[in-house]
């Protein structure tokens, strides 16, 4: 058989080779990019806050500028918080707080770090967004549910309304700008920018809107472009669907999920709630070191402390949290946040009127004795200490040296004495993870290695911070584990806390 001619050859089907698509990954510019948000946080690490002066802000600086020419803002983004604490911190401005800075440094380090090992859709999260996406979403039917009052350090002031669609979904409606509590009390009290509505965002909180053409972010705050339209509509009571499914779920539910929107490390725009929907009885006021909260038990026998959202003057909150205080045994329906601790805590945001006849704001209305059902009984005290799964942990031995590092820097870390008994403490309660990284970072901060003539080599900046930001992810994982646990009913879980197996390795942290 004689072989086939070449344009025989040229008409066989050729083989399809399969093709794969190369997963999205780090362009070099951005590798280039995170690895100079890794050094400046390093840096900062290394000097302190008592070092960390003009060069490290302007590193910080210059790194933040090439990392958003370079598409990161998030990077960008942790690092001007960074500089804006530092600066903070060394004008002894009474509004800072260590646990701020660590958490924006662990959030720079673990954003330059994960940078060149991310791909696909953990890639875009750890890039983040210049600006706010908002998507169509076509007609929705909104029901009020709340309305809260909105006061940042920075100055601005504003009110953010609560909204649920009838598939129950919340979404929000808010007007912040500068202007500080001012504005904040005369905001609730002006017209929604939403639409054509009449509504104030006071009467938005108990009625109802019906929207077309409307915009949503990812979480859940809702747009007021030129194509939404809005009409004012029927509201629905708390104890009516849609409302009233948010208080079916149960409380250990609503905390893990509320955890997963607070959590220090949580990817932006992730969506999520952070608010718990509750049916207590109250209990009476309890005195801690911060000052005095409200004790509640909930549906299900947990105790829960009830804190002040905000403590300005000018506001309702702690008014109408101390009159509550004096009706012990009273049932409300509430609505709180969630505040991250190893028991169960809140900040109340709303209730149900004592009477039951409608729902109370309490950033905004002021209850007076005569809407308590009792106004006379006699405040019953709680137990001083909170219990729940870690409120016996020694994670705060680990914590407290993570803490340490950020005022002093490394150096003050490394002349600590011995920590083979805070160690060996955290290995007998069932954290031996804890115990290797305290153990590996107080040696990392000591470690000073010297050339063939004895003289001190440069240390070794990225290594610490290597070590610090897995501890700093690490006690932010059990802490957080801490936390769900205590929300658990039922019997009382050991106060050692979880052990290695429970508290899983934060994601993003070196290995």
């Amino acid at each position: 058989t004689t072989p086939p001619t070449a344009p025989a050859l040229a008409t066989a089907p050729p083989s399809t080779p399969v093709t794969v698509p190369a997963p999205d990954e780090a362009t070099p510019a951005q590798r280039e990019a995170a690895a100079a948000l890794w050094s400046a946080g390093a840096a900062v690490l290394e000097a302190g806050v008592a070092g960390a002066g003009a060069v490290a802000q302007a590193a910080l600086l210059r790194a933040a500028h090439t990392a958003r020419l370079r598409q990161l803002p998030r990077g960008a983004s942790a690092a001007l918080s960074v500089v804006t604490l530092l600066r903070a911190a060394r004008a002894g401005d009474p509004s800072y707080r260590t646990a701020d800075l660590v958490t924006a440094l662990a959030e720079l380090l673990g954003t330059a770090h994960r940078v060149g090992t991310a791909s696909g859709a953990e890639l875009a999260a750890v890039r983040g967004r210049a600006r706010r996406p908002y998507s169509p979403d076509g007609s929705l039917r909104l029901y009020g549910l709340f309305t809260e009052p909105v006061v940042t350090d920075s100055g601005h002031g504003g009110a953010r309304t609560w909204v649920v669609t009838a598939d129950g979904r919340l979404c929000t409606v808010g007007d912040v700008a500068p202007g500080g509590v001012g504005r904040a009390l005369g905001v609730a009290d002006r017209i929604v920018r939403l639409g054509d509505t009449a509504l104030t965002h006071r009467e938005l909180g108990r009625a109802g809107l019906a929207v077309s053409g409307a915009t949503v972010s990812p979480d859940g705050r809702l747009g007021a472009g030129k194509g939404v339209k809005a009409v004012t509509a029927r509201g629905a009571a708390w104890t009516e669907p849609p409302l009233a499914a948010l208080w079916e779920t149960p409380p250990a539910e609503q905390a893990a999920r509320a955890l997963r929107s607070v959590s220090r490390y949580a990817e932006p725009g992730g969506g999520g709630s952070d608010l718990l929907f509750l049916d207590i009885e109250l209990l009476g006021a309890v005195g801690e070191s911060g000052g005095t909260c409200l004790l509640a038990r909930c549906d299900g026998g947990v105790p829960v402390r009830l804190a002040v959202a905000d403590d300005d003057p000018a506001l309702a909150h702690r008014d109408n949290l101390m009159l509550l205080a004096t009706a012990p045994g009273t049932r409300l329906r509430i609505i709180g946040r969630l505040v991250p601790a190893p028991h169960p805590r809140l900040t109340l945001l709303a209730c149900s009127h004592p009477t039951g006849e409608s729902t109370v704001d309490l950033g905004f209305d002021r209850l007076s004795r005569a809407d308590l059902p009792n106004p006379g009984a006699p405040v019953h005290s709680a137990p001083d200490r909170p219990g729940g799964p870690g409120a016996e942990s020694p994670l705060h031995l680990l914590e407290r040296r993570v803490e340490q590092t950020v005022p002093a820097g490394r150096a003050a870390l490394g002349m600590l004495g011995d920590v083979t008994a805070e160690a060996r403490r955290l290995r007998r309660a069932g954290l031996p993870t804890a115990a290797g990284l305290l153990t590996a970072l107080r040696a990392s901060a000591a470690r000073r290695e010297r050339d063939l003539f004895g003289r001190l080599l440069p240390a070794d900046t990225d290594g610490f911070a290597a070590h610090w930001l897995a501890a700093t992810r690490y006690t932010a994982s059990v802490a957080e584990s801490l936390c769900a646990a205590a929300w658990e009913p039922g019997p009382a879980v050991p106060t050692h806390g979880p052990t290695e197996a429970t508290a899983p390795r934060p994601a993003g942290s070196p290995r």
